[in-house]
């Protein structure tokens, strides 16, 4: 039986805001999927009730996005089916929000085994639960992801993400020290600007 890879692609979030960068990302997920791949959008890091609103966002602005020959097929994931539709899709991407709400619910799910093989992209809090030991922007400390990737990552790295909260803008130097000395020091550290991504296989 012939082993194939899974391949992940840990994005650092912030896509609407760089559709050249958001062209390329997706052109690394739908790399040899063929023209009409199934993309299973998993929206589980959002509340429940901006799933299907969020997800016709994702039907309305990203298609154009893909490479010209391609014609992606969006799914939304929902939890009573996501064992079926995993199997069904070629990619999964895990878009961002919170990364506590996606934990919730994927960990119920036989992960990472039931996407073996697919092509898995992270966005945000999405690769936050793909890796190891991150850095969130939304509790500004440390935290252990789901370990399926063996990294650390800072999302939206050096941007002007948190800059209107009241705790004040990031100081983004400080948490990738924090998070150099957090937990498994000898994994690789990964600090993307908003919109770039990094790809790994496995």
């Amino acid at each position: 039986m012939i082993a194939y890879m899974t391949k992940y692609v840990l994005n650092s979030g912030g896509l609407s805001s760089y559709p050249e960068k958001t062209k390329a990302f997706f052109a690394e997920l739908v790399k040899d999927q063929g023209n009409e791949p199934i993309v299973l959008i998993c929206l589980f890091s959002r509340a429940r009730e901006r799933w299907e609103i969020d997800f016709l966002s994702f039907e309305e602005n990203y298609p154009p996005l893909f490479p010209n020959d391609v014609t992606p097929k969006l799914v939304m994931a929902v939890p009573d089916q996501f064992e079926q539709q995993v199997a069904q899709a070629d990619i999964i991407l895990l878009a961002g929000g919170d990364d506590h709400l996606l934990t919730y619910w994927l960990q119920r799910f036989d992960i990472p085994n039931m996407w073996e093989g697919k092509v898995v992209a992270g966005s945000s809090a999405g690769s936050i639960f793909l890796s190891t030991h991150s850095w969130t922007c939304d509790w500004r400390e440390c935290i252990d992801g789901f370990g399926i990737v063996p990294v650390k990552i800072i999302p939206h790295f050096n941007s002007t993400y948190g800059n209107d909260d009241p705790r004040g803008p990031i100081d983004w130097e400080k948490a990738k020290e924090e998070l150099v000395q957090y937990g498994d020091t000898s994994l690789p550290i990964h600090i993307p600007e908003e919109g770039d991504f990094i790809v790994i296989e496995q």
